[in-house]
């Protein structure tokens, strides 16, 4: 199967060029930061998570959204997702990949990871997240190959499978919800000091990740004659409208905790992000869009006209999927370290490296995902052939 990738079209081959390029300068700069350190970075002793993390967090929910096609098709028996549920989890496979690339950045010395194997500590978040991301990794790539295999040589997928295909459902919610520990757990910052956080994460996770693969499926409906079919596609939108309602309702929760209740831990962060506080106000910008863009994807969301167009529809999951990003890859992330336990102001800003860095991880993502989904299309547009 795996030469199936290695065919394609101009576009096609142009589009990889286009990745490896990004990459090869990421890899360039990486290695500026891996012979000077972190200090090549814009992240301080005041702001010890940057981008990298921040990029880390909200990928982990684009991995975790994939279950809200894997439940339906292998708990609920919803055949309507069988074209999608490949798709779903080989985006899984690619997140997951990006999370540990995120991950090896920011520790600035990847032996540095060894660490968490040679010296297991229990009681660690840290522990348990690298237990949890590697075991989803392995889970997804196991139940993807297989049942892609058993469709090309024209067979049933063998019955041992089954069971990581369960297991990967509560596992894709458990990556995500040991993540949100790992903010949580920190009762220094009082931001992430919320038993909300972990519900609000999952919320934004079965939002952004559907939003994403619909969007893409929506791209291979125009390019190859690859299609999910309409009533997949109307079932996912509900999904995805509905999970954005409720990322935004927690989000309202947030307001009303800090300000009705007159939290100072929370209202300093809220009035950082939204309105600047004692005149800083690099997020603010980007946190009024978040809002604008979940705004107008809400409105497509509801709009039956809107929604039914593949166009209007792929501007509404681009919007959302962008709030989102903005949201937990920006404001959550490094408002949370705004302001520190001092009441002390320090706002961060990423360095060219570093930026150069996050987009070639990113760029390896979609590498992994465009080779996946070349192979997954060629097989299932193959087999559909008379």
């Amino acid at each position: 199967m795996i030469e199936k990738a290695l065919k394609g079209s101009s576009l096609y081959w142009t589009w990889i060029c286009v990745l490896l390029g990004i990459m090869g300068i990421g890899a360039f700069c990486y290695v500026q930061q891996y012979n000077y350190g972190l200090g090549y970075t814009g992240m301080s002793r005041d702001v010890s998570w940057g981008l990298y993390i921040s990029q880390f967090t909200f990928l982990v929910g684009v991995a975790a959204g994939g279950v809200m096609v894997v439940l339906p098709y292998y708990i609920h028996d919803y055949k309507t997702f069988g074209r999608i549920t490949i798709l779903g989890e080989f985006l899984a496979i690619a997140s997951v990949a990006m999370c540990l690339m995120f991950i090896m950045a920011d520790l600035g010395q990847p032996l540095r990871a060894l660490n968490v194997l040679l010296h297991p500590t229990l009681n660690s978040m840290l522990f348990w997240d690298m237990i949890v991301l590697n075991g989803y990794l392995a889970l997804n790539i196991i139940v993807g190959t297989v049942v892609l295999q058993a469709e090309y040589k024209g067979t049933s997928p063998p019955a041992w499978y089954k069971p990581f295909a369960y297991l990967s459902i509560p596992w894709a919610i458990s990556i995500h919800t040991v993540t949100a520990f790992l903010y949580c757990g920190l009762p220094g910052r009082h931001f992430w000091l919320t038993a909300i956080l972990a519900p609000r994460f999952l919320a934004s996770a079965f939002a952004a990740g559907p939003a994403l693969l619909l969007f893409i499926a929506l791209i291979l409906k125009r390019t190859t004659k690859f299609d999910i079919g309409k009533e997949a596609q109307n079932k996912l939108v509900t999904i995805i409208t509905y999970a954005a309602i409720l990322n935004f309702f927690f989000l309202g929760l947030e307001f009303f905790v800090g300000y009705y209740s007159n939290l100072p831990g929370h209202m300093h962060t809220l009035d950082y992000l939204f309105w600047g506080l004692h005149g800083y106000d690099q997020l603010v910008p980007f946190m009024r869009f978040s809002l604008f863009l979940g705004a107008v994807a809400l409105v497509v969301l509801f709009t039956p006209q809107l929604k039914k167009n593949d166009k209007t529809l792929g501007v509404g999951l681009v919007c959302l999927f962008f709030a989102l990003w903005i949201d937990k890859g920006l404001g959550l992330v490094l408002g949370g370290f705004v302001p520190n336990p001092l009441e002390y102001v320090t706002e961060y800003t990423p360095s060219l490296g570093e930026m150069c860095i996050t987009l070639a991880v990113w760029a390896t993502g979609f590498l992994i995902l465009t080779l996946l989904y070349k192979i997954a299309i060629s097989v299932k547009l193959e087999k559909e052939l008379p």
